[in-house]
């Protein structure tokens, strides 16, 4: 099988789900791993400024913590691999073209995207129209 071969596969098999939880990206100063683990972080990431957690909402807000904008978590339930070539990419692309923001982050089974709450849906039609038709 193809490189080619094997990422229309894996698009094919996409199977994007929509986690009804609205999430929220803040960063705590100083903080380290496994201090806020009461705020139920599904993503934390240790960066020089701080502690960057990707939150529920009512998380956020229940600590009166800071927050941008408002995201909607979809899941590629397709199995995909660490190692696959070009999904990623293809999936922000077409997003990006529709002017959607999307933060991925690579679990070791699935690609989790992080869109803006308002625009999931949209988000959410692109990708099941991108996988019946993974040859275009």
């Amino acid at each position: 099988m193809t490189r080619t071969q094997f990422l229309q596969d894996l698009i094919r098999n996409l199977s994007p789900d929509l986690d009804p939880t609205p999430y929220v990206y803040c960063t705590v100063a100083h903080a380290k791993y496994g201090e806020l683990e009461k705020l139920k972080p599904i993503v934390s990431i240790a960066e020089l400024e701080g502690l960057t957690l990707v939150i529920p909402l009512e998380q956020a807000k229940a600590e009166n913590l800071d927050y941008y904008r408002v995201f909607r978590r979809i899941t590629l339930k397709g199995h995909s691999s660490l190692e696959a070539l070009g999904l990623t990419s293809v999936v922000t692309s077409l997003l990006a073209e529709r002017g959607i923001t999307t933060n991925v982050i690579a679990g070791f089974y699935h690609d989790h995207m992080f869109v803006p709450s308002e625009r999931c849906d949209e988000a959410m039609q692109a990708l099941k129209e991108l996988a019946s038709n993974p040859d275009s």
